[in-house]
C-alpha cells in the first residue's frame, strides 16, 4: 500500500507579522494546497485556517501559529498532505506512486525500475535503473503508457537512450 502522507512542499519563510508561512509547493499547481483542510508537519495534522497563492507560492495561516516568532520555527520544514484529502482526476496519479514501477519497452522487454524523477526544468525526466541506467524525458513521445494499478510504465526508446 502506498504511503498515506505525501510530501507536497516546504515552508521557505514567514509572511507578514500574523504568523503566516510561505510554502514552496511541490505540486502541479499551488492551488492544490489551498484546497486542503490540513497539512502535516512532523507527522501531525495542522488545520489550514486560510491559504492563498502569491507569486507561485502558497501563503498559509496554520492553526496554532499566531505570530511571526511561531512561524519562524517552521522555516525549512517539509509539509505533507493526506492523499485522502485530494481527489485526483481520472487518469492522473501521484508521482510518488511511480517510484519502483517496472519500466518496459514497446516489445515488453524489461528495462528496469523507475528509481527517481528529476525536475530540472519544466519537463520531468525519469531515471530508470536496470542493466544500465537510462534517463527518459517524461513526455508523450517517450512515455506511452503509465499503469499504476498493474505496476508498469511502457516507454519508447530512441537511439542513445
Amino acid at each position: 500500500m502506498a504511503n498515506q502522507l505525501l510530501e507536497c512542499g516546504k515552508i521557505v519563510n514567514t509572511h507578514g507579522i500574523r504568523g503566516e508561512v510561505k510554502i514552496q509547493p511541490w505540486a502541479d499547481s499551488p492551488e492544490v494546497l489551498c484546497g486542503l483542510p490540513a497539512l502535516y508537519l512532523d507527522g501531525k495534522p495542522v488545520a489550514i485556517r486560510s491559504a492563498r497563492v502569491h507569486k507561485g507560492n502558497v501563503i498559509a495561516l496554520l492553526d496554532g501559529v499566531d505570530d511571526v516568532d511561531q512561524a519562524m520555527l517552521l522555516k525549512n520544514k517539509v509539509v505533507w498532505l493526506n492523499r485522502a484529502d485530494l481527489k485526483l482526476p481520472e487518469g492522473t496519479f501521484f508521482l510518488a506512486d511511480l517510484i519502483g514501477l517496472r519500466v518496459i519497452d514497446e516489445q515488453d522487454r524489461e528495462l528496469g525500475t523507475l528509481a527517481e524523477i528529476l525536475s530540472p526544468s519544466r519537463q520531468q525526466v525519469y531515471v530508470v535503473k536496470g542493466e544500465q541506467e537510462r534517463m527518459i524525458p517524461a513526455v508523450p513521445e517517450f512515455i506511452l503508457e503509465t499503469n499504476v494499478a498493474e505496476g508498469y510504465i511502457r516507454v519508447r526508446l530512441i537511439e542513445g537512450m
